[in-house]
Formats: C-alpha cells, sequence, structure tokens
C-alpha cells in the first residue's frame, strides 16, 4: 500500500514541482519586486523599523487584543511557528544532501524575490479578508481567490473553482507539512538520540498539541509569542558558535554555494553537487518549504492581526521571509557545510561518522554533537521537537481556516479532532513519504495562489503606492484598507482618530 502511495505521489509531485511551477514561483517574487519598487531593498529601514524594532516601542504591536484578533507580534510569531519548523534544520540539510552546497544560493534568491511573494500575500490577505459569524477575521488565498479574481470580468466561475481547490490543498497540507512531517522529524530524532520509542513519541506530541489546539487561535498564538522566540534565538547562538570556530572555512563554503548554483566544474573533473538543475529544484523546494512564500498558508494567519493597514501586515510577511530562511537557514548551512561532513569541492556529503550513518534527519545533530559533544546532539533534537511543535500548532488554524472556508465555522471542531489523531500516524510513518508527500501539496497549494497574486498584482502595486504617498511621503489621501466599503470606513475612521490623538500628544 505504501509503495503505490509512494507511485502516486511521486507522478504528481513531478508536475507540480517541474520547471512550469518553479519558474511560475520566480515571475510572481520577480513581478512583485519590480512592481514595489524593490519595496524590500528600497524601504528596508521603514519596514524593519516597523516590525521587530516596533515590538519594543509600540504597545499596539504587542499588546493583547480583547476582541477576537490577535496582536501583530502574535500573528508574526504564529507565522514563524508555522514556517521556523523542520525545514530550517531536516529540510536545509536534505538540500544540501541531494542538490549540494549550490542548492543554499537558489534557497537564497527564492527568499529574496519571496519577500515581496510574501507581502504582497499578507496585503491582499487584509484587503480581502472579512469577519465570520463568530467575529472572528477569515482572510487568506481563497477569499481573494474568490473576491479579488473572481471580480474581475468573465473570472467568477475560475474565482470560486480556484478558491475551493486552494481550501482543498491547504486541508491536505496539513496533515503534511503542517503534521507529519513535523511530528515525524521528531520521532526520528528521540528515537536516535534518546532511544524514544516513536510510538510513545506519537502519544505525548497528540496530546500536548491537543490541548492548545482545540482551545482555537488565541491559546495557538499565547504559547507560540512564548515558544518561538525563545526557541528561535537559542538555535541561533548554537549556530553562531559552529560558525566561529570554523571560521576559516567561510570562505571555501562561499565559494562552494556559488560553484555548485552554476554547476561549475570542480577541481577533479566532476560536477560540484548534482548538477544545476537539482541545485535549483532542491533550492527552491527546500526555500519554499521553510519560509512558505508563495504557498499562501501564513496569509491566514496575519490576516487575524488587529492591524488595520494592509501594507504594514505586508511587511510583516518580509520580516518572517528574512528571519527564516536569511538568518536561521543560512545559518544552519553554513554549520553543516563548515563542518566537514561536506566535501566542498565535489559537494558530496560523508555518509558515516564515528560509526553511524548520516542522513538528512540526523547531520544537523551529528553537526552539533561534533562540536559540543553529546550535549549538542541533544540540544538539536529538542530543538526540531520544539520547532516541529510550533509548527504544528500554527499549521492547525490553516487547516481550520480552510475547512471553515469549505464547510463553515461550526464544523471546525471536527477537523481539529481529526488534526490532533493524524499526529499520531505521522510519528511512526516512513521520513522519506512524509517529506515527498509534503512536497507534493505544496505545490498544489502554491499553484492557485501564485495565479491570484499574479492576476491581482496590479491591486498590491495601488495599495502599496497609496501607502507610500500617506506615509512617507505626507500625501493627504483616502487609505486603501478594504474591498468591503462598511470595513474600509471603520478602518479609516480608526487610523484618523488614532492619528488625531497622537497629534494631541
Amino acid at each position: 500500500m505504501l509503495q503505490v502511495v509512494t507511485n502516486i505521489n511521486s507522478a504528481i509531485n513531478n508536475v507540480v514541482w517541474g520547471w512550469p511551477a518553479i519558474i511560475l514561483l520566480a515571475v510572481v517574487g520577480v513581478l512583485m519586486t519590480v512592481l514595489t519598487k524593490v519595496f524590500q531593498l528600497t524601504h528596508i529601514k521603514h519596514w524593519w523599523k516597523n516590525t521587530i524594532g516596533a515590538i519594543f516601542k509600540d504597545k499596539n504591536v504587542t499588546g493583547h487584543t480583547k476582541d477576537k484578533s490577535i496582536s501583530q507580534f502574535q500573528s508574526l510569531c504564529t507565522a514563524l511557528a508555522a514556517t521556523v519548523g523542520t525545514g530550517n534544520i531536516v529540510g536545509v540539510a536534505g538540500a544540501i544532501i541531494v542538490g549540494g552546497p549550490g542548492a543554499v544560493f537558489w534557497m537564497w534568491l527564492i527568499a529574496f524575490f519571496g519577500m515581496m511573494t510574501n507581502y504582497s500575500e499578507n496585503v491582499l490577505g487584509i484587503y480581502y479578508r472579512r469577519k465570520n459569524k463568530n467575529g472572528e477575521w477569515s482572510g487568506g488565498a481563497m477569499y481573494y481567490l474568490q473576491d479579488g479574481l473572481g471580480a474581475k470580468k468573465g473570472c467568477k466561475g475560475l474565482g470560486k473553482v480556484l478558491a475551493v481547490l486552494f481550501a482543498v490543498f491547504c486541508f491536505l497540507a496539513s496533515f503534511g507539512i503542517g503534521n507529519m512531517t513535523q511530528v515525524n522529524s521528531i520521532s526520528g530524532n528521540l528515537l536516535s538520540v534518546f532511544n524514544i520509542p516513536t510510538w510513545v513519541t506519537g502519544i505525548l506530541v497528540l496530546v500536548l498539541a491537543g490541548l492548545v489546539i482545540v482551545g482555537g487561535l488565541k491559546r495557538i498564538a499565547n504559547v507560540t509569542e512564548k515558544i518561538v522566540p525563545f526557541m528561535v534565538i537559542l538555535y541561533i547562538v548554537g549556530a553562531i558558535i559552529i560558525l566561529i570556530v570554523n571560521i576559516s572555512q567561510v570562505p571555501a563554503v562561499f565559494g562552494a554555494i556559488f560553484k555548485g548554483a552554476f554547476a561549475w566544474k570542480a577541481a577533479g573533473g566532476g560536477v560540484v553537487g548534482y548538477g544545476i538543475k537539482l541545485a535549483i529544484e532542491q533550492g527552491c523546494k527546500r526555500g519554499v518549504f521553510s519560509n512558505e512564500a508563495g504557498l499562501g498558508s501564513s496569509v491566514m494567519v496575519h490576516s487575524s492581526s488587529n492591524v488595520k493597514e494592509p501594507v504594514r501586515q505586508g511587511m510583516w510577511g518580509i520580516f518572517e521571509v528574512f528571519a527564516d530562511t536569511i538568518i536561521v537557514c543560512t545559518l544552519t548551512a553554513f554549520a553543516v557545510l563548515s563542518s566537514g561532513l561536506v566535501d566542498l569541492e565535489t559537494g558530496v556529503t560523508v555518509t558515516e561518522y564515528a560509526g553511524e550513518a548520516i542522513s538528512k534527519s540526523n547531520i544537523v545533530a551529528t553537526v552539533f554533537s561534533m562540536h559540543f559533544g553529546t550535549i549538542g546532539g541533544a540540544f538539536v533534537a529538542i530543538a526540531i521537537a520544539l520547532f516541529a511543535y510550533s509548527t504544528i500548532l500554527g499549521w492547525s488554524h490553516y487547516g481550520t481556516k480552510s475547512f471553515e472556508y469549505l464547510f463553515g465555522e461550526k464544523y471546525t471542531i471536527i477537523y481539529r479532532v481529526i488534526f490532533v489523531i493524524a499526529i499520531f500516524g505521522g510519528a511512526v510513518m516512513g521520513d522519506n513519504l512524509a517529506w515527498d508527500i509534503a512536497d507534493t501539496l505544496n505545490g498544489l497549494m502554491m499553484i492557485p495562489n501564485l495565479i491570484a497574486v499574479l492576476v491581482l498584482s496590479p491591486q498590491v502595486m495601488r495599495i502599496t503606492q497609496n501607502y507610500v504617498d500617506r506615509k512617507l511621503r505626507g500625501k493627504d489621501i483616502e487609505p486603501m484598507l478594504s474591498v468591503f466599503p462598511d470595513i474600509q470606513a471603520e478602518h479609516a475612521a480608526e487610523i484618523k482618530n488614532a492619528e488625531t490623538e497622537e497629534a494631541a500628544e
């Protein structure tokens, strides 16, 4: 049965992750970068000040809300909980093993343009969101497909069909990228480091995740805002120490990355890594798996923020990709490549260290063990467990919102129960199959979402220009906040009142 599933998944994966899909991903990122006038660079000071810089100065960014929305910081932490996970550790190592060091370059490139893809998704998510019967914000690709793409002449049916397809793919993906691969990585690492049986891990994670997930977004956000900053900072510190110890290897690491990216010939006459095709494929796949730019997934939690300005939430999307890939994934890659486990001339990974076989699931643990001893491997196992656990929490919300779109909010408890039960299955599932299924579901989600962002790119450009004109150039013009007149009027009044109070102070 597993072989049949593997064969079917492989056939679909070859289609959804073929060159047309990769080119579409790149085209959308480049287009949004051009249309917003390279916003991620030209306004880097502004978006940095209004994201991570505002955490310590603006109580509206971190303050808990009394209604059913969540704070901007909570939305970031929940989104990072879903993105900063095993993709940053196991995924990056896997990309290097399969695609060689050159995969890291393509991961960087896809992240640079992915910043503006993620930005655009968040802008559209806020602009097209609405409140459900429970008073909660509901937003995501299915809504801007339905009300954005669907509003175009002759596209009403197409918009609705693509919205339903996206919701179905996201619903299914939540059991892959957000469940099976995560708990599979937890169980695999705890088995290898602490010899804890996978079924025991499955039951433990099931209970711990279930207690949070059934409480809904508010409870998830309260947990992730405490776990995410702690685990990210701790992991970054460990990776930086390894990088400092191996600082002499940094020039060689850079050389291997750029040689491998363009398949330049190695000194021995072979090709660095496994060729440019594998390098690009692995870099793009693992980059998207890690930061989710282009999937349209994190939009669902960003849309639940108490923010009024679409561009403000868009800037959090830029920071999200920056933190996830440019910082965390890069540190993982440099720790692996500078450790000696990868031959930087040939790109071939050492298959065994100290008598133990090395796979993509334990290569980072091996690297940390080389530098910190037994405690290093234990640290990575615990880090992966925390990363993966928080990812499960974040993705449970994405699946819930997709299920809500398809069947209504009163049935979402059914989804949550099934999602929690499925955690046990992921713990005992085969390693490669779990990741391969997650890759396929990512690709299926990505296609309708990118179509929507592509078609609605002029809208993103207008909203961005409107914001720049008002906030940076001081023009007195009507803000673009929502496609719905009642929400537009409500938010515009709130922003005006806030500006009046600020001026009075």
